[in-house]
């Protein structure tokens, strides 16, 4: 196994994070909403604007491991 096979590996971890804190982030949301029906909106917005971050995080993670497989292997 070549240094670059476990560069890529690490850097495809990020997808794994971002997913994860997705998946809390929904939970938390759905909970909030369910104890606060008023103030869905603001739940929500915070909520996409989140997911929209953690999701940006993960493509970078994907294009970097990408990226160090093709121009480094």
């Amino acid at each position: 196994m070549s240094l670059t096979a476990i560069g890529a590996a690490i850097a495809a971890l990020s997808c794994i994070g971002a997913g994860l804190g997705i998946g809390n982030a929904t939970a938390h949301a759905v909970d909030a909403i369910a104890r606060q029906p008023e103030a869905d909106s603001k739940i929500m917005r915070n909520l996409l604007l989140g997911s929209a971050l953690a999701e940006a995080t993960a493509i970078y993670g994907f294009v970097l491991g990408i990226l160090i497989i093709f121009f480094l292997g």
